[in-house]
């Protein structure tokens, strides 16, 4: 059985909503604990009530991102993690960004989560924040090294929000990071709320037969079930957000505004 079918119990459709903390302790924005805890519950709750598979929590509005978080950032995705953990009856996940995978496999470890993302993995690219050489041997030695080896890596290729200096084609990229052990691959178009290219999904999934798919960005109840004939599911916030979003920015969308559960049923409803 692969690792998408033991956590989500199917593997195709799976849709996992992506739960945004506001800014974290250490940075200039933070709001409190009450406030990001109470806003995270509101959102799991929507996602949960929506319909959706799993939830994945991250750091996202920590501007401008370290590629490895502060002791303060940890001390928060822990604390917060292990309040969504008591709270959640759906399977949950982490992501630290920009790409501290050391941070993101303990902490599922500590929490008994089912997932992290990687955002760089075996590919190698150019941030705001510096650049970013994935260490997939490294990636799964320190997974082994705590006794995490049935927390599933989701694995981004050609990652958005960054320039790419490897000379992988995706194609290329999805293999190596395939030998390399990633459980699942994560496919992004450019920017947040940017939805990868029809025909770029047909190609990929021509050359890697039934490995699984999943949709990093752009997502939305207009595109799904034609991205979905190609991957098998997706992580989706911005599109399930209440308000309105500035387009080609990091954050589409502010850490006040919460996920709209009545979005996220129109959102899987979508696929019938």
């Amino acid at each position: 059985m692969n690792k998408l079918k033991r956590i989500f119990n199917k593997e195709k459709n799976i849709i996992i909503g992506a739960l945004h903390f506001p800014p974290l302790l250490g940075y200039d924005d933070f709001p409190g604990f009450d406030t990001a805890l109470n806003n995270a519950l509101y959102d799991l709750d929507s996602f949960t009530k929506g319909g959706a598979d799993a939830v994945i929590f991250e750091n996202n509005y920590d501007l401008p991102h370290k590629i490895k978080v502060s002791p303060s950032v940890v001390a928060s995705l822990t604390y917060l993690g292990e309040k969504l953990k008591q709270a959640s009856k759906i399977p949950l996940g982490i992501s630290v960004l920009w790409n501290d995978y050391e941070t993101a496999l303990s902490i599922a470890k500590i929490l008994d989560l089912q997932f992290v993302r990687i955002p760089v993995f075996v590919d190698k690219v150019k941030t705001d924040y510096g650049i970013i050489e994935g260490e997939p041997e490294a990636v799964v030695s320190f997974r082994k090294s705590i006794g995490a080896q049935e927390i599933a890596l989701f694995t981004d290729i050609h990652v958005k929000h960054a320039e790419l200096l490897s000379d992988y084609s995706i194609e290329e990229s999805a293999q190596k990071a395939i030998a390399a052990g990633a459980d699942a691959l994560i496919v992004t178009g450019k920017w947040t709320g940017d939805a990868p290219e029809v025909a770029d999904l047909y190609n990929l999934r021509s050359r890697i037969d039934e490995f699984p798919i999943l949709i990093g960005s752009g997502l939305n109840k207009e595109n799904i079930k034609g991205l979905f004939d190609y991957a098998n599911g997706a992580i989706v916030s911005t599109a399930v957000k209440t308000g309105k979003g500035k387009s080609h920015s990091i954050n589409i969308k502010s850490y006040t505004q919460r996920i709209d559960q009545a979005k996220v049923r129109e959102l899987i409803s979508a696929l019938s």
